[in-house]
């Protein structure tokens, strides 16, 4: 059965939570991705930045635009364990408006992994033959 770490990104952008808001936007914007982990300097991981966590500077710029990453981020963070079964990864992903998840090893992130991870893994195993798809819609 595969984990965690089998499908992980491990070169993973992470954040401190003392990061000016607008400058952890524009890392997530010129990087493309949804959300970054939030981390101390050793690594542990103490919340997650996404997108939607953001989207309310939108209305309320003019209050909040000198605030930092802490103000907005999600505490407490699902997360999963290196060597957790990927098919609950995929459970959550799948049932919750997340598009990302940090992997981490004794509570330091050591990886994310995003819904288009999770994809490429579902092709790479029908490719390998290990799952059956059907070209039929139902």
């Amino acid at each position: 059965m595969r984990e965690a770490k089998d499908i992980m990104t491990r070169q993973v952008i992470c954040i401190r939570k003392d990061t000016p808001i607008f400058e952890a936007i524009k890392l997530m914007v010129q990087n493309n991705i949804t959300g970054v982990p939030v981390v101390e300097d050793d690594m542990t991981l103490v919340g997650m930045l996404s997108e939607q966590d953001v989207l309310r500077l939108f209305h309320t710029y003019e209050d909040e635009k000198d605030r930092i990453v802490n103000d907005f981020m999600t505490e407490p963070v699902v997360h999963f364990e290196e060597d957790e079964p990927l098919l609950d990864v995929c459970h959550c992903l799948r049932d919750n408006s997340m598009r990302r998840v940090p992997v981490t090893s004794n509570g330091k992130v050591v990886g994310v992994i995003s819904r288009s991870d999770i994809l490429k893994c579902i092709l790479e195993l029908s490719e390998q033959g290990v799952i059956q798809t059907s070209s039929r819609l139902s």
